[in-house]
């Protein structure tokens, strides 16, 4: 799935939003997707395939990933479990400071990748590890030691020189900017249609390739085809209701643009490994 994400991360006051991602969450498969706000990935159980702009990055547990803003970005886990803080550097900017200017207008980019074996990287760790187990353990101060560890982790990236300005850290060439603004444009459309039946020549249009070119282009962009998307970011409609809501399977089936229950059943089954009355049963609400 990929769509522009709109939520609220964290609070209004606290604008840095925590995330525990395991094979129970509606979200464990990472739907392709971005957002303005930046994000911190620190893998903490098996393998993540990510895909950022296009570009394929594997990480391992204990890898930190480090998304930009405006970033097209999912990933498909094997048998992963992952943390994510996201937030806006306009939360973090400094008066007359080049690094946080540059963050906030888009001009410069932080490195993407810091894997754990490389041993440079520990002390970036141990720094974000710091913000991680305070968002988790939410004890009293929890927010100062979050807010100054990211900012000790802004110094370490500015002192280690791990940003740049080229626009090649979110693109690798005009042509991959400009598939990805494609991509945008038919994920956005997926996002407003999938209640409704979606056609191959809707999403081509949205994208303005044609329907002959649109499945290449597309299945070449998220490695898979457009209706094989369509059902995925429609189950992962399905289990945000089966877990926030009291819905019967049909209503959500329907709800969520299946007009078939068993299909939807079906579909479900493959994409969770579970029927969707045993994945309510299966998680707490």
């Amino acid at each position: 799935m990929s769509y522009n994400e709109l939520k609220q991360h964290g609070t209004a006051d606290f604008p840095i939003g925590y995330y525990q991602i395991d094979h129970t969450h509606p979200k464990y498969e990472m739907a392709y997707h971005w957002h303005a706000e930046h994000e911190i990935i620190r893998i903490t159980r098996g393998v993540l395939d990510l895909n950022l702009n296009n570009r394929a990055v594997r990480a391992e547990a204990g890898d930190l990933i480090y998304v930009n803003s405006e970033v097209v970005h999912g990933a498909a886990p094997h048998d992963c479990a992952y943390e994510c803080i996201v937030f806006s550097p306009h939360f973090f900017s400094m008066p007359g400071c080049d690094f946080f200017d540059g963050l906030t207008a888009n001009t410069l980019f932080v490195e993407e990748t810091y894997p754990h074996t490389v041993p440079e990287n520990a002390e970036l760790w141990d720094i974000l590890s710091c913000a991680f187990d305070a968002l988790n353990a939410g004890e009293p101060g929890y927010r100062y030691e979050v807010v100054g560890s990211i900012y000790r982790a802004f110094g370490w990236i500015l002192s280690h020189a791990r940003y740049s300005t080229m626009l090649d850290m979110r693109f690798g060439s005009a042509r991959d900017e400009k598939n990805v603004r494609k991509l945008k444009n038919v994920l956005s459309f997926i996002r407003g249609a999938f209640d409704r039946p979606i056609t191959l020549e809707e999403m081509a249009d949205a994208a303005g390739v044609s329907p002959q070119y649109f499945c290449a282009f597309f299945k070449t962009m998220t490695g898979k085809s457009p209706f094989a998307y369509v059902n995925s970011y429609r189950i992962e409609r399905a289990c945000r209701k089966l877990l926030g809501t009291d819905l019967s399977v049909t209503d959500i089936a329907y709800s969520c643009g299946f007009n078939d229950l068993s299909y939807f059943i079906k579909t479900f089954k493959t994409e969770k490994g579970m029927t969707p009355r045993m994945f309510r049963r299966s998680t707490d609400r």
